[in-house]
């Protein structure tokens, strides 16, 4: 039986790390609706999430945290409403490898601040393309006018992950308890 007190969305690009940030938190088996990828121009990668990947983790104070993963491409964006219904907060990931993240960056903040205004930014995949700036991501939000918590995680490790989630709950708590 699923209890659980809050409820945390990973939205995000193909292949930026939603299935593994759940699986390095999650104290049970992920549900993961992964099948292979036919759409290899977005992304190489064998299998991708068609479904909602789910897991789940108790914080030091008790809290339980759903973990709720979107699959990140467009064609299922009918989907992307109904896995956010209820979140305390959305964590975007964006895959820094990418020909264009900022325009991927642009694309996810512009569809999910529809769903929530409790967005974190986490960037993966630094370490493989280290030509490209990461200052890009902080001047483009200024540029904007948003104030969303950036990070440079990898998704493969729990404390990078464990950050973002107290990231959302404080900013939760602090607006609404």
């Amino acid at each position: 039986m699923i209890i659980q007190q809050f409820k945390i969305v990973f939205a995000g690009s193909m292949g930026s790390g939603k299935t593994e940030a759940i699986k390095s938190l999650s104290e049970i088996p992920v549900l993961a609706t992964e099948a292979l990828n036919t759409d290899e121009q977005s992304h190489k990668k064998l299998q991708t999430t068609v479904g909602i990947d789910y897991g789940e983790v108790t914080l030091d104070d008790g809290n339980k945290i759903g973990l709720y993963g979107t699959p990140g491409q467009e064609r299922f964006s009918f989907m992307w409403s109904v896995i956010c219904k209820g979140a305390i907060g959305i964590i975007i990931l964006i895959d820094h490898t990418l020909t264009k993240p900022l325009d991927e960056l642009r694309y996810y903040i512009d569809t999910f601040k529809q769903y929530g205004e409790n967005i974190t930014i986490a960037i993966t995949h630094i370490d493989e393309d280290l030509n490209k700036s990461t200052h890009q991501y902080r001047d483009w939000l200024l540029e904007q006018n948003l104030n969303h918590p950036l990070y440079f995680v990898d998704a493969r490790k729990k404390e990078d992950i464990l950050l973002l989630l107290k990231t959302l709950i404080t900013s939760f708590e602090i607006k609404h308890l």
